[in-house]
């Protein structure tokens, strides 16, 4: 499978921002559905934020509505996560996601299996600590 390239994770304080960075060097990102994951020690793995390519709605988990936001730069052909105020409970290891099959909405694709799409980044960890 081709892999997505992530940056951008690190060690920030409560209420600061940090910008994740997901780079697709072969895939034309306004054809792909397009989200972040993230997966903590002890947890199941969450859907942050996914666009479809399908309807074009986007989805943001309840626990970072108003905080985060996803974008995406066709000619750059990447797309982010934009994290502010972040929190404690933010930290995790973050994973940029991509597919072309995705015939759902944003909020659906937030919950599929990871087997059901096929372009994965390698994922960066991001500490939210005082």
């Amino acid at each position: 499978q081709v892999q997505l390239v992530e940056s951008g994770g690190g060690l920030v304080q409560p209420g600061g921002s940090l910008r994740l960075s997901c780079v697709a060097d072969e895939l034309a990102l306004d054809y792909y559905s397009i989200g972040w994951f993230r997966q903590a020690p002890g947890k199941e793995r969450e859907g942050v934020s996914c666009f479809s390519a399908w309807d074009h709605s986007t989805h943001y988990a309840d626990s970072v509505k108003g905080r985060f936001i996803i974008s995406r730069d066709s000619a750059a052909n990447a797309f982010w996560l934009q994290m502010n105020n972040l929190k404690f409970e933010d930290t995790a290891v973050y994973y940029c996601a991509a597919s072309y099959e995705i015939r759902t909405s944003g909020q659906a694709m937030c919950t599929m299996a990871s087997q059901t799409l096929p372009y994965w980044g390698q994922g960066t960890q991001v500490t939210v600590s005082s």
